[in-house]
């Protein structure tokens, strides 16, 4: 489970990144064709119903399975969501997509304090049984650094110099 998360925090950290640096070295602006993703998951009724009562408000759910398990992608207060349920409708993880609106009060001003001249970018906020985790995307002139803060305590996961 937990190289699962792994795997999937790390991948969108390299998204992330990735789309930072075309976006510093190509500014054309480029338009594909629409795509539209449809799933046709049979999704078990546990799983349903524990997705309702955790995420009421929840918009747009899109329904994949994952080997045993199934993962709901949505929109809750106009931030995406990802979501893994167990097919008996335990919640294994979620993961929120944000920006520096969707910190707690506590946490900005803890990045805040320690890196006073840095803009906030997006905020990720991931919960997984008891963890409750924040990777947060700050940057200035020169550097970019990727925070985590977990149970108060802040660290640097990793730090790009700009180029």
């Amino acid at each position: 489970m937990k190289r699962l998360i792994f795997c999937h925090v790390s991948g969108v950290l390299l998204l992330m990144l990735f789309s930072m640096g075309l976006n510093a070295q190509d500014t054309a602006i480029k338009s594909l064709p629409a795509i539209t993703v449809t799933s046709s998951t049979k999704v078990p009724d546990e799983v349903t119903k524990a997705f309702g009562t955790s995420f009421e408000g929840a918009v747009n759910p899109t329904w994949y399975k994952l080997d045993k398990n199934y993962m709901v992608k949505f929109i809750q207060n106009d931030q995406k969501n990802h979501a893994l349920y167990a097919k008996s409708g335990h919640l294994m993880y979620h993961i929120q997509y944000g920006n520096e609106q969707s910190l707690p009060a506590d946490i900005k001003r803890m990045i805040q304090t320690k890196y006073a001249d840095y803009t906030i970018n997006t905020a990720i906020y991931i919960k997984e049984d008891q963890r409750k985790i924040w990777l947060v995307n700050i940057e200035d002139q020169s550097k970019m650094i990727i925070v985590r803060v977990e149970d108060g305590n802040m660290e640097e996961a990793e730090s790009y110099n700009k180029s």
